[in-house]
């Protein structure tokens, strides 16, 4: 096992450090990617590589009148629209406990229902920012903790990673566990354009603030939590009262990088308030529901586009596999 938690990455490949697989050298890096988590945390028919456990939930979009000034996207010019909700755990472990150290980063995805007929997903998490900046980098990450052994030699090929990647060091550290899925904060690490009428373009990232307000847990009392505790909590809470996010965009300065996922831009970069999310309903059958759902980075509206963010490519690539194997 290691001895220090190196960021998110790492989270999710402790286990390589003594299960050490040999990963295919004809695959794709996706491939090569989902291999990995399926090494680490078992193949589980029907569940996710990532984030296997979640719950879904059904509610709302408003948007602010602000929004429509900044993209001509229909999700910002028209009336309230319907949004499915999911928030889950990380790691591909069904049964990971909700307050366990590896369950962070939470995730929050979103399938917004446009008026047109079509969808628009965000995918977000409570990482502040990526582990590493492509693909590649987050595989190279997985292989050098699987050559990081508690036997290997110093400096491991995890230290060497380490210590030319720093966000792998610390990335990790900005996950914290939550009182309640609806009390979190979800940053959206890759960058985006969106587009105005004029044809302006403008970099952001999205940041998904509970109205509420963020509780974080102790770790020690997030530990001694019930293993389905956040699950469980979501639904009650949610029947009483809607659970409401506001939807913003952090606006990127000249300068600031839209290629690299794991540098976060400053704190004092521009935010536009783009309306406000409310969670109203807990679906009946949530293990159900989730099988049919696919959330894709890349799956927007006109208005809102990628960026040159390499890992949005590549998170979309091994999603696709990771669908593709649970629909077998």
């Amino acid at each position: 096992m290691l001895h220090s938690r190196l960021g998110f990455a790492l989270l999710l490949s402790t286990a390589l450090a003594t299960a050490a697989p040999a990963l295919a050298q004809d695959a794709s890096t996706a491939e090569q990617t989902v291999d990995a988590m399926n090494t680490l945390f078992g193949k589980h028919p029907g569940a996710r590589a990532n984030h296997a456990k979640g719950v879904v939930a059904e509610g709302s979009f408003t948007p602010s009148a602000q929004a429509a000034t900044i993209s001509k996207a229909s999700l910002f010019q028209g009336p309230t629209v319907p949004v499915t909700f999911r928030f889950s755990d990380s790691t591909g472990v069904p049964t990971i406990p909700d307050g366990a150290a590896d369950a962070n980063p939470h995730g929050l995805s979103l399938k917004f229902k446009l008026s047109d007929g079509s969808d628009m997903d965000v995918v977000t998490n409570s990482l502040k920012y990526f582990p590493v900046a492509t693909g590649e980098d987050f595989r190279d990450l997985l292989r050098a903790v699987a050559e990081s052994g508690p036997k290997a030699a110093h400096p491991t090929a995890l230290e060497r990673f380490a210590a030319t990647h720093p966000a792998a060091a610390t990335s990790g550290k900005t996950a914290k566990t939550p009182s309640s899925f609806a009390r979190q904060t979800y940053n959206g690490v890759n960058a985006f354009i969106f587009v105005d009428k004029d044809g302006k373009r403008q970099p952001f990232r999205f940041r998904i603030e509970p109205v509420q307000g963020e509780e974080i847990l102790p770790p020690e009392e997030a530990a001694k939590r019930d293993p389905n505790f956040l699950m469980a909590e979501i639904r009650p809470r949610i029947a009483k009262e809607p659970a409401k996010f506001r939807v913003l965009a952090q606006l990127a300065d000249a300068g600031d990088p839209t290629n690299d996922a794991s540098k976060p831009w400053p704190d004092d970069r521009k935010t536009v308030d783009l309306g406000t999310l409310t969670v109203s309903q807990a679906v009946p059958n949530s293990a159900e529901a989730e099988k049919a759902l696919l959330f894709m980075p890349n799956n927007l509206t006109d208005g809102i586009e990628v960026s040159d963010d390499p890992l949005i490519d590549a998170r979309v690539q091994a999603y696709a596999v990771s669908f593709s194997r649970r629909s077998q």
